[in-house]
């Protein structure tokens, strides 16, 4: 059965850090480029930070809000992708999901099609 299962989420105090993790079963995650969005509560889901699959360079893009903060990378041996968030702001919380792409290129466009989401985890940024 293929599945994507997000974690790592949780409650942070502004300025401070979380590692978010997309594991991926029934299918290899390095074929695939993946991608992290994000829905705050009344908010459209947007786009956060896509990898490109092995393939595709394994090149990786942020949406502006999150440059210089937020790290995407792969783990291929777990079968896992990371974001890593630090600096995080009040608007940083919202519910992340990760995403598959088979095409292995990806995007932040929130209308395209992936072939896969996983279920979300909720990120909280609050003193």
């Amino acid at each position: 059965q293929v599945q994507l299962v997000e974690s790592g989420g949780g409650l942070v105090q502004p300025g401070g850090s979380l590692r978010l993790s997309c594991a991926g079963s029934g299918f290899t995650l390095d074929y695939y480029a993946i991608g992290w969005f994000r829905q705050a509560p009344g908010k459209e889901r947007e786009g956060v930070s896509v990898i490109s699959s092995s393939e595709g360079d394994g090149r990786t893009y942020y949406a502006d809000s999150v440059k210089g903060r937020f790290t995407i990378s792969r783990d291929n041996a777990k079968n896992t992708v990371y974001l890593q968030m630090n600096s995080l702001k009040p608007e940083d919380t919202a519910v992340y999901f990760c995403a598959a792409d088979g095409s292995g290129i990806g995007t932040l466009n929130i209308g395209y099609e992936y072939d896969y989401w996983g279920q979300g985890t909720q990120v909280t940024v609050s003193s």
